[in-house]
């Protein structure tokens, strides 16, 4: 397939430049008769010549101007060929370029050098290849998380199984009840994942359902709706709200904010309060979950969005999580135009996002 392509760009550029050469000599060809004919009969009519003079004066005039078409000819199609062969070179290693993509590989960024139509292409192509490359760096990094959060509890299962297919352990209720929990974290993460894939198509969307919400009644609702969570833990919460209207995503919103709660309750030192604040700020309004818990070093507050980041690789599962929540959050929240970020000071941290508020 490759080999059709190999001489496509000398081809093309010996074929334009006959084509144009057939039409501009044509051009030639044409004005050189009629300027012929019209200088002829001018000379006839304006100046005195017998039959052997006129015969003379035409065959020279016919002579002079073939010797300047054909060198006209020439001359403008290697001129031709020079500044076409220069405006194809772009061309030629875009294809080149291309080649190399279908082998699976990423060439490097061609160089722009004007801005018009090929300029433009160029640049798109290298735009491409560009975010190509951070895909497929997402895609390989995205498999081999999945595959690295996938294993352990996996390989408990098929451990534990193995076990009591050899009457090496004995069931007994401890046993069973860790082997749901390796169960229900696998679908819990399969869920995640889901909701994930779905945000991931949903923040490329311009439209998707959202609703006029009074945020207070929904922060309550994400509050209560954690209520044996936070009793379990003996953990109290403070709730500061302004009231304010948001157009959101009802279910999406609810979902970010049980996912920091969960954190909060999750990493909390102790039984430290936590607050939950709602304000207005700059035409937005901003929603914070605060409390006490691990310190997180200040190199990894821009990663802890990240899909299937932990802060301490170390932690199980059942005390870290899948890693996926936060990276949730920031899905939703950027789809519905808002920020979302983590302030921290010490053991003092912050989870605070905005969406926009309703004029």
């Amino acid at each position: 397939m490759l080999n059709r392509f190999k001489g496509l760009p000398k081809q093309f550029l010996w074929r334009l430049t006959l084509v144009n050469g057939l039409i501009v000599s044509s051009f030639i060809a044409i004005s050189s008769w009629a300027i012929y004919n019209t200088a002829c009969v001018l000379a006839e009519g304006m100046l005195p010549m017998n039959a052997s003079q006129q015969s003379q004066f035409n065959a020279t005039l016919f002579q002079y101007l073939w010797i300047f078409s054909v060198i006209t000819i020439v001359t403008g199609s290697i001129v031709h060929f020079y500044l076409t062969r220069k405006m194809i070179h772009p061309l030629r290693e875009l294809i080149e370029s291309t080649k190399k993509m279908k082998r699976g590989e990423y060439p490097g960024p061609l160089e722009v050098n004007n801005k018009d139509e090929t300029g433009q292409l160029i640049g798109h192509f290298n735009d491409l290849v560009k975010q190509l490359k951070i895909n497929q760096q997402h895609k390989d990094k995205l498999v081999t998380d999945i595959s690295h959060e996938f294993r352990t509890p996996l390989s408990n299962l098929n451990g534990y199984l193995y076990a009591l297919q050899k009457g090496v352990v004995t069931g007994d209720e401890k046993l069973y009840q860790a082997l749901h929990d390796e169960a229900k974290r696998l679908t819990n993460m399969v869920e995640q994942l889901e909701h994930l894939k779905e945000w991931d198509y949903v923040s490329n969307q311009v439209l998707f359902e959202k609703d006029r919400v009074e945020i207070v009644r929904l922060i309550e609702q994400s509050v209560d709706m954690c209520h044996w969570s936070l009793e379990k833990a003996g953990i109290v919460v403070n709730v500061e709200l302004e009231s304010g209207v948001v157009v959101i995503n009802r279910e999406a919103v609810l979902q970010v904010m049980s996912n920091l709660l969960e954190n909060a309750i999750r990493y909390n030192i102790g039984s430290s309060a936590i607050t939950v604040r709602g304000d207005v700020s700059n035409k937005k309004y901003k929603v914070s979950v605060s409390g006490k818990g691990t310190a997180i070093p200040e190199a990894d507050h821009h990663k802890i969005f990240d899909r299937f980041y932990r802060v301490d690789g170390s932690r199980n599962r059942s005390t870290g999580g899948v890693g996926l929540g936060l990276a949730i959050s920031k899905e939703i929240v950027q789809s519905h135009g808002g920020d979302i970020w983590l302030s921290s000071n010490g053991n003092d941290h912050t989870f605070a996002f905005t969406l926009p508020k309703e004029e």
